[in-house]
Formats: C-alpha cells, sequence, structure tokens
C-alpha cells in the first residue's frame, strides 16, 4: 500500500520552506532568478508571465525563437501544460534516470513565448531534491534555460556565470549542500501524437 507522502509526491522532496521564500517571492511578483536547475545553473520565471520571459531572453541576449524549457515537479503537471499527452511519455518520462526533457505537440496555460512556431512544448520532470523542491512549492512550472549569455558556453558551477547576469536578475538562490550535479544539459527526445519520437540530443 502507498503512503501518503508517495500520493501526494511527497517522497525526497526536502522539507525546507524558508530556503526557498524568497525565491517564490520573487517568482511570484514577475522577478528572474539564478538558480541550480537539476542540470547546470539556470535562469527562471514565471510560465506566464510574458514581461518575465521578455526580461529573462534580455539577459541571456537570447533571440525569443529560440526555445525555453519548462520544468516540473511531479508527472501529473504534464497535463496542465499539454493538451494530449502521448502515452508513451508517461513511462519515458517516469522511468528516465538521466534528465530528460521532452517536446511534446501542443503546449497550453503557458505564455506564448514557450511555444514552438508548430504549438510544442518542451517539458522536464525534475528528480534533483532541491530543485524539485523550489518547483514543488511554487506550485506551477519554472521556465528554464542556462545561465549564460547566448552563444556563450553554459556554466557547470555559479563562479563561471557571467557577472552581468548576476547583476541583472531579481533574485539568486543557491543550494546550500550542493552536490556533484549532472554538469551538463538534458538529453531531448520530441515526441509525436501517435507515439513516434525522435532523439534531438543525447
Amino acid at each position: 500500500m502507498r503512503g501518503i507522502f508517495d500520493e501526494f509526491n511527497l517522497t525526497f522532496v526536502p522539507m525546507t520552506p524558508n530556503l526557498y521564500h524568497d525565491a517564490i517571492t520573487s517568482l511570484k511578483s514577475g522577478g528572474v532568478i539564478l538558480y541550480p536547475s537539476d542540470t547546470i545553473w539556470g535562469l527562471g520565471c514565471d510560465v506566464r508571465n510574458d514581461s518575465s520571459i521578455e526580461k529573462l531572453l534580455q539577459i541571456k541576449h537570447r533571440p525569443a525563437e529560440k526555445g525555453l524549457i519548462v520544468l516540473i515537479s511531479k508527472i501529473e503537471q504534464l497535463s496542465e501544460y499539454v493538451e494530449e499527452v502521448p502515452e508513451i511519455a508517461w513511462d519515458l518520462v517516469d522511468f528516465a534516470e538521466d534528465p530528460l526533457t521532452v517536446i511534446y505537440p501542443k503546449g497550453k496555460n503557458v505564455s506564448a513565448h514557450l511555444l514552438g512556431p508548430d504549438g510544442s512544448i518542451a517539458i522536464r520532470l525534475v528528480k534533483d531534491e532541491f530543485c524539485k523542491g523550489l518547483i514543488y512549492r511554487y506550485q506551477r512550472g519554472l521556465v528554464s534555460t542556462s545561465a549564460n549569455i547566448s552563444g556563450e558556453p553554459s556554466p557547470i558551477d555559479f563562479e563561471s556565470i557571467s557577472g552581468s547576469i548576476k547583476e541583472q536578475v531579481d533574485y539568486i538562490l543557491k543550494n546550500p549542500n550542493p552536490g556533484k550535479g549532472n554538469k551538463k544539459p538534458s538529453k531531448i527526445v520530441k515526441l509525436g501524437l501517435g507515439g513516434d519520437y525522435s532523439l534531438i540530443r543525447g
């Protein structure tokens, strides 16, 4: 029998709400945060806030047409942001051992900035405890992109992040107990409604 914590997806979520309080306050007020994602250091903001996303793109010097990723803390959130989740996605995402970003055919309930020209949306279920704790407490998907100036190497540690990025974000969230992390971007798979898929980045 599953315990109550399993049922509500609380397993492995660090119960330290004060650690995330200021970051969540910033996100709710339309801010852009700098934080350690489940892969590398990232920039994040609210998935529905156009102005926040536009600010994030300005900080990165990133063209608006380049894609951004949505991070979620529990698999049930897929239905909140995807019109029709292909059946194969549930197991693919749930059992992935390494960080896996999946591009779904039709996104919804997010800023148009997060949708591809064909309406697709890129989403990653986070399993890293620290990052998952942030998203779980925010209770909404989080925009994610690497914390680098567009065209420059992705930062694998805080020290390698551009000073201009650190100065322009609204809040910097650090993990008080950082592990080794993945130090690299996630794999990316694109799914079709019929269950077909293709590897975009391995």
